[in-house]
């Protein structure tokens, strides 16, 4: 039985929603608190198994690739100043999983960063994250995925309850049946369908476990609205030949890519720090009161 061991991770986004900050910052470096999404992405695909983390960059995204090097004239600094603490979280960053850079070619859309690491991944399972969302909660989302993976060994969507109003943001699952607890064989997806229509309330969010057979039905899959090439869209052709699953995932869902979500979990966040949460707490209730 092949373990998950790689996970691709989009990096390549222009982060439209954030500019101009992100004029010349890649989203997926925006802060939460002091440290950049993107390391929340890579913490929870190392504490899930993951070993080897695969970033689709563009020409604009090097602060991602330097954020996960070595910086020697900083430790060597950190050292001479006796920041004993901060150099040894410096270094750990790089140190984390082996980490492989890799150019985005292709049209635009979702589907085509996986496709690009096809060479990469081979003929083993792996898993698939997007740098601007991160759940927070006991069991690593990722990990519940894979377990999941693990006992069907078919692919595994990560799906979120939602309220009837987010049934018009997000796309939304249609079960074939509970395979078990938590876990559903999927007949579809309908997007953004509005309560009236959705056929249940599980959003589907961005994360994966794939098989490699994913990349025959990436390059047989047409093109969709805009010209994007979309993941989703490969999945459901996979359907056709195997089964596919959706693990309904237990934690705290921020989208971090929209601007409400990112200051929510730099609030939420703050809030569970031991050094931030009676002075944030104290904060946020000063300003509900305006």
């Amino acid at each position: 039985m092949q373990k998950v061991r790689k996970a691709v991770i989009p990096v390549a986004g222009f982060g439209t929603r954030f500019l101009p900050a992100t004029k010349a910052m890649p989203k997926e470096m925006l802060p939460i608190i002091d440290k950049p999404v993107i390391q929340y992405v890579v913490e929870e695909a190392v504490a899930s198994g993951i070993t080897d983390i695969i970033l689709v960059t563009n020409i604009s995204k090097r602060a991602v690739e330097d954020h996960f090097d070595d910086n020697k004239t900083l430790e060597d600094w950190l050292k001479a100043t006796g920041k004993k603490s901060q150099l040894e979280e410096i270094r750990a960053i790089g140190r984390m999983a082996n980490f492989i850079y890799l150019r985005q070619k292709g049209p635009y859309g979702n589907a085509t960063p996986v496709l690009n690491a096809k060479s990469l991944i081979g003929d083993e399972p792996f898993a698939v994250l997007f740098g601007d969302e991160i759940i927070m909660g006991k069991t690593p989302r990722l990990k519940q995925m894979i377990q999941t993976f693990e006992k069907y060994r078919d692919p595994v969507l990560c799906a979120i309850e939602v309220d009837k109003e987010a049934t018009r943001r997000y796309g939304i699952i249609d079960p074939a049946a509970e395979v078990e607890t938590s876990v559903f064989q999927l007949k579809g997806m309908v997007e953004k369908p509005g309560p009236d229509k959705a056929p249940s309330r599980l959003a589907s969010i961005g994360a994966y476990v794939l098989t490699p057979d994913i990349f025959d039905a990436i390059e047989k899959t047409k093109k969709g609205h805009g010209g994007e090439l979309v993941l989703l869209d490969a999945i459901f052709n996979l359907m056709k030949h195997r089964p596919v699953y959706a693990k309904r995932i237990s934690g705290e869902y921020y989208d971090t890519g929209s601007k409400i979500g990112w200051l929510r979990a730099n609030l939420e966040i703050a809030l569970q720090r031991p050094d931030m949460a009676k002075e944030t707490r104290a904060l946020v209730k000063k300003l509900s009161k305006r």
